[in-house]
């Protein structure tokens, strides 16, 4: 019996000498030399004594090696569980007894401070650092370079993704072989990958962008990456004369506008730029075109789906709009009270159905139901309209999610950490427009009554408890929130008062 994904994007190249990995210091890796390390990675992991079907918790700064590690978990049947180097400790401690991994991976900086949280989890810890050292990589070292590939289904798990619900607990999105190999696939053709591809990646591979999106394409096309650790101006800018295409984020499209070098003769090598994870606003999108050339191919995925719709490569790339579906991909717009389709044009909520969406959430069938209907249909929880040439908008957000520079932050989430502050009444989490990362967060606080809020130590406590990207950029204190008749806070009001507060 085979293993799809591993068959398909991995053990196709096994002893090609062809480079896969371009690295910023200059050094090049084959794909036969990846191959290599991701086989003593699996031969470690089997003797840290993982399974077909364990899960391993990966919180590592972005490299070669801990793309090898993905691989490894594919080769070896284990379901791996990337993770944002942001989370803190709390935050951690949660994806890990949920999941019940049974190996951590993380830096050897952070080693002393995990170390207590999986013991009394009852997970093993073992250390991989930016630079190839840490624990793994000396046990691996001295293993063999070939593998036995662990026989995996279809319909096996591949990978767990932790996506936040607006209740504040995060949900695992089950994402099986079939999910990621197909839609790997899909977009490889979708977007003419061939094996003279070279991506210039500069997104984080803890998500399914940067890993399951542009990572499996490069793969399934037997393609190249420049593989750099994360966005800097500067060194993208170096870049991409050697690059043929490029996935990112709205920011990083926004920021390249901003540097006078972004020009026609820089990217006279492209073929291909594509957007996603964020909206990319109309301006940017026409102002790039105007700067280079280069209409961005803007698509709409999530973590629970991959890529669901996207612009065609051949064809109009509508401003404003994600495209049409993608083959093998059925989407709809319901009346999202009753399920019921609306007519073409007008709006309502997005449904899914394909090889590409998940199995569920882990350990909760409740909240599977509620999203994932009977026919295979996912009620994605965005609001779109699709217009008379079959392109897809995305017009808003059923629930109040916030992506800021490409990352979800769920206000509820937010706003449970403010509540449980000592002189908070009650909080409303709002995102606003921000000129770098398309919108953020900002905190409407209602103190108690007769207090003062020290906005340096509720700072601090939302720094000591939530990510970065979820921290708010700015704190409003006021006496009440805006309330309609049913005692439900309006926050389209609140986002209308304060829609300038971050661009002023």
């Amino acid at each position: 019996m085979p293993n799809p994904l591993f068959d398909a994007l991995f053990g196709v190249h096994e002893g090609r000498d062809s480079p896969f990995l371009y690295l910023p210091d200059g050094k090049v890796l084959s794909y036969a030399d990846f191959l290599g390390l991701a086989a003593q990675f699996a031969h470690a992991l089997t003797a840290r004594g993982l399974g077909p079907g364990d899960r391993l918790a990966v919180q590592v700064e972005k490299s070669a090696s801990c793309l090898a590690l993905y691989a490894a978990a594919v080769q070896a049947g284990v379901v791996f569980l990337p993770l944002n180097t942001a989370y803190t400790q709390s935050e951690l401690a949660y994806f890990i007894e949920n999941s019940g991994a049974a190996l951590v991976i993380c830096d050897e900086a952070r080693r002393r401070e995990i170390a207590p949280m999986t013991e009394r989890l009852g997970a093993s810890l073992d250390t991989l650092n930016a630079d190839g050292g840490g624990s793994l990589p000396e046990l691996a070292v001295g293993m063999d370079t070939f593998f036995p590939t662990v026989d995996r289904q279809d319909s096996d798990l591949a990978a767990l993704l932790y996506t936040s619900g607006t209740t504040g607990r995060s949900k695992g999105a089950m994402l099986s072989h079939q999910n990621l190999l197909s839609n790997a696939e899909i977009l490889t053709d979708a977007w003419r990958f061939d094996a003279s591809d070279i991506l210039l990646h500069a997104l984080p591979i803890f998500h399914t962008h940067g890993l399951f999106v542009a990572t499996n394409v490069v793969l399934k096309a037997g393609g190249a990456m420049i593989f750099l650790p994360k966005f800097d101006l500067d060194q993208v800018i170096d870049w991409l004369p050697r690059a043929t295409t490029m996935m990112g984020v709205p920011t990083f499209y926004t920021r390249l506008l901003s540097d006078s070098r972004l020009d026609h003769d820089l990217v006279a090598d492209m073929r291909l730029f594509t957007s996603g994870s964020a909206p990319l606003l109309e301006e940017t999108h026409r102002a790039f075109e105007a700067r280079t050339g280069h209409r961005i191919l803007e698509r709409y995925g999530m973590t629970e789906t991959n890529m669901n719709t996207s612009n065609p490569y051949n064809g109009a790339r509508k401003p404003g709009t994600v495209g049409p579906p993608l083959p093998g991909v059925e989407l709809r717009i319901t009346e999202p009270e009753s399920g019921a389709d609306v007519p073409q044009g007008e709006t309502g909520m997005i449904e899914v159905r394909g090889p590409n969406v998940f199995q569920g959430y882990w350990q909760m069938p409740e909240k599977t139901a509620e999203e994932l209907r009977d026919s295979g249909f996912f009620i994605t929880g965005d609001l779109g309209r699709i217009d008379a040439d079959g392109y897809v908008s995305i017009v808003g957000r059923e629930k109040d999610l916030i992506i800021s520079g490409g990352y979800n932050v769920y206000p509820k989430e937010v706003e449970l950490v403010l509540d449980e502050l000592p002189g908070i009444l009650e909080s409303a989490v709002i995102g606003v427009p921000h000129p770098d990362f398309g919108e953020s967060p900002v905190a409407i606080l209602v103190p108690e009554t007769g207090v003062e809020p020290d906005l340096a130590q509720i700072e601090s406590a939302t720094a000591d408890s939530l990510a970065r990207y979820k921290q708010p950029k700015r704190y409003v204190v006021v006496d009440a929130l805006p309330r309609n008749t049913m005692g439900k806070v309006q926050k389209a009001a609140l986002r209308a008062e304060y829609a300038k507060l971050l661009t002023e």
